[in-house]
């Protein structure tokens, strides 16, 4: 049975499930931020997947990536599957721009993390949750 790692659940409000990922909003006002985790019990690596969700990932971080470029407008999205701190297999989406606070280098670390206001943070997700056809 599929279970969120208590840290990414600390850490971002659910926006929506598709048909392959949990499709989180990361609680960080510095970057428009979106995590995707595959629903699937004891993943940790993208090629642990079977191929067919394989395939869905990727697709799906291609509609994330696409509804980020469209709304936002970033200089870059940053798509990384890191796991050093958080085991379960799980893609950050992440709008650049180069006036944000970590522009060139990577955003882990660069700045503290800047929680939203809880009204702020339900209102991203309602948003998010249009944007991303939830």
């Amino acid at each position: 049975m599929f279970a969120l790692h208590p840290r990414l659940d600390a850490d971002t409000a659910l926006i929506t499930d598709w048909p392959l990922c949990r499709v989180l909003f990361n609680d960080d006002r510095t970057y428009p931020w979106l995590i995707l985790v595959p629903r699937r019990p004891g993943i940790a690596e993208i090629g642990e997947l079977e191929a067919a969700d394989r395939a869905l990932l990727v697709e799906e971080i291609a509609r994330a990536s696409e509804v980020l470029r469209t709304t936002l407008s970033p200089d870059r999205i940053n798509v990384a599957a890191l796991g050093n701190v958080v085991p379960q297999l799980h893609i950050h989406l992440i709008g650049r721009f180069v006036t944000d606070p970590a522009w060139p280098g990577p955003v882990w670390g660069a700045v503290p993390t800047v929680r939203h206001e809880p009204e702020a943070l339900a209102a991203a997700v309602a948003v998010w949750r249009t944007r991303l056809g939830a």
